[in-house]
């Protein structure tokens, strides 16, 4: 008997850790979808600066996913020495993977990308990681800007985490078009201008373990006649 209450609650140890490594992956996959946040972030800061709010276009939304995903979870190449996506990689690779309609596409007038190892919530990630430095706030109030897009996203649901923003000149409900209204479904990370829930994976993820440890539990239990 006291084995197996040993072992049970070693099982239980072993779910507590696991849930809190895996917490910040689950505050970006949670209902509370952090790039809509971004963005309600970066309005509050323009309209605190007297410049205009700028429209969440899901589709430029989507988009800033796609590039996020260039990068494949490197970190080191993010930064005004990294590496950038080819402009040719929006119409040929971004705007099909989101459903964007290619003839809709419209110039990009500024963009905002950080990564660190650590998950933060939107307002932080926003002033802490995406505002670095005067440049950061002169593409922020950039009159050029129309519309907006973010999305945030972590490394095939882990670390590291990357937050984007992407600024256009189009115009509303005439640029980034979504074929259908509807984005591609996107796995893993979330983008504004929707509804939708982030990925769940981590949910999943938790689900498996506590099985694992009702199982742990069982099978000790009958092992030992309880």
């Amino acid at each position: 008997m006291a084995i197996a209450m040993s072992l049970l609650v070693a099982s239980l140890f072993l779910f507590s850790a696991s849930s809190s490594s895996s917490s910040s992956a689950a505050a970006a996959d949670s209902k509370s979808n952090p790039a809509d946040e971004l963005v309600d972030a970066l309005n509050k800061n323009r309209t605190a600066h007297k410049s205009s709010t700028l429209f969440d276009n899901p589709g430029l939304a989507c988009v800033a996913l796609q590039y996020i995903k260039a990068y494949q979870g490197r970190c080191d190449e993010v930064g005004p020495n990294g590496k950038k996506p080819a402009d040719a990689d929006f119409a040929e690779t971004f705007a099909p993977n989101c459903g964007v309609q290619a003839s809709t596409l419209a110039p990009i007038t500024g963009r905002l990308l950080g990564c660190q190892s650590k998950y933060v919530d939107a307002s932080e990630a926003f002033s802490g990681i995406l505002v670095q430095n005067s440049r950061s706030l002169d593409i922020i109030y950039n009159k050029n800007h129309t519309e907006v897009g973010a999305a945030v996203s972590g490394s095939d649901g882990g670390s590291p985490y990357f937050w984007c923003i992407l600024f256009s000149g189009g115009s509303r409900n005439s640029s980034f078009v979504l074929d259908g209204g509807v984005a591609k479904a996107q796995h893993p990370g979330c983008f504004s201008g929707t509804n939708d829930d982030c990925n769940g994976a981590v949910v999943h993820y938790q689900g498996i373990l506590w099985v694992t440890v009702a199982g742990v539990f069982i099978a000790v239990a009958s092992a030992f006649g309880l």
